[in-house]
């Protein structure tokens, strides 16, 4: 039997190798000393760690496994074909796309933030694994940290560490040079809301801009904001899904993949939503059952175009569920209300933190309402608390 190197004669390891409490760390009776004993790759592995103390040695021992596997896979190909980050990317996107509980709109969107990545890190792709270190990781988290919101930056920085993770996990490489990365604070979005008034102004410059669907973008615009729907969501209501006679739309999401949180919902028609409804049920009379109520599937450029000539700030599809959840509080729905509406399940602990809030004008009219007990009047002057006639 070959002898390997640093470990003792093998005529004496079945009578002087005492166990310890410790994985892959042994003592040697005869000299007291201390031996790490692992595989790397089904390789077996042993080193004297040349101490006979047992907490140096349990630091020593987790430094040569650290060495071992550094130097296995900088030695051997991996088996899934990973050589470069590119490879890695490869192998992240076509498991993302291969997990059916995903949405098709997450999927794309992973894809967009791999996408990202590449852009912002020229050359990346065609790097090796082994290749990449901590300090071009934080550079690159540097770069793109001050130039995209938070949330951008912290799901592109996910994915390259989770694209890391892969490789560590396929034995590319035996650690992940991204850990490093911090992530950012995500604020909310400081919602600028138009108001009533300026919001029919802004509908009606849609409706007349003299496009071919400036009619039915005006109208998926109000659809929206009467309903708060995602705009994902609104454009597989039917016919068949509003209710007139109990005064419901239902809410299914996409036929395959349904809503975000996969539950089917009920949303009530407020008297515009029901208004706007039995006027393009009139224009379209001969519209099936399982027509989609709204003949646009977006209608983005529309709303920029408006916001423009109105000089009021830009505003989203999304903006618009923003619109209806503030409508609807402000008009006194408790929170959790709207939150069934809304499709949330938490209870309306989202709500209250994204729509608990009111709009400038609104929280002045509230404030009037607040008083200290004292009626004053202009002949009133209140003296040491007691309210004295001028």
């Amino acid at each position: 039997m070959k002898e390997r190197k640093g470990q003792p004669k093998p005529e004496a390891a079945s009578q002087v190798w005492q166990k310890t409490q410790y994985a892959n760390l042994i003592r040697y009776v005869p000299s007291g000393g201390y031996y790490a004993r692992f595989r790397v790759a089904g390789k077996l592995i042993w080193r004297s760690l040349k101490t006979d103390r047992i907490t140096v040695a349990q630091m020593r021992l987790a430094d040569e496994q650290a060495k071992e596997r550094k130097q296995a896979a900088s030695q051997e190909r991996v088996e899934v074909g990973i050589a470069t980050v590119g490879d890695a990317l490869k192998l992240f996107v076509a498991r993302i796309q291969g997990r059916p509980n995903l949405k098709p709109r997450t999927k794309f969107y992973y894809e967009e933030r791999v996408t990202a990545l590449k852009k912002t890190w020229p050359g990346l792709a065609g790097r090796r694994v082994k290749d990449i270190t901590k300090d071009d990781c934080l550079a690159w988290a540097a770069r793109f940290g001050t130039s995209n919101s938070a949330v951008a930056y912290n799901h592109t920085a996910s994915v390259l560490k989770r694209t890391f993770d892969l490789a560590v996990e396929t034995g590319a490489r035996y650690d992940n040079p991204a850990v490093g990365i911090e992530w950012l604070r995500e604020r909310p979005k400081r919602l600028v809301l138009p108001e009533p008034s300026q919001f029919e102004r802004f509908v009606e410059e849609i409706e007349n801009a003299g496009g071919g669907f400036s009619r039915n973008c005006a109208e998926l615009v109000r659809f929206l904001a009467y309903g708060g729907f995602r705009v994902g969501e609104a454009r597989f209501i039917t016919w068949a899904d509003c209710d007139f006679a109990r005064g419901k739309i239902i809410v299914r999401g996409h036929p395959e993949t349904g809503t975000k949180n996969a539950e089917v919902r009920e949303v009530p028609m407020i008297p515009d939503m029901r208004a706007l409804l039995k006027r393009l049920r009139a224009d379209r009379p001969d519209d099936p059952p399982t027509a989609a109520v709204m003949q646009v599937r977006e209608c983005l450029k529309a709303m920029d175009r408006a916001a423009r000539v109105l000089g009021m700030a830009r505003i989203t599809h999304h903006d618009l569920r923003h619109m209806f959840a503030t409508r609807c509080i402000e008009s006194g729905v408790d929170i959790p209300t709207v939150s069934r509406w809304l499709g949330h399940m938490d209870g309306g602990a989202l709500a209250m933190r994204v729509y608990g809030h009111l709009r400038d004008a609104h929280s002045v009219e509230m404030a009037q309402r607040v008083t200290f007990g004292i009626a004053q009047s202009p002949n009133v002057i209140p003296i040491r608390g007691k309210a004295v006639a001028a």
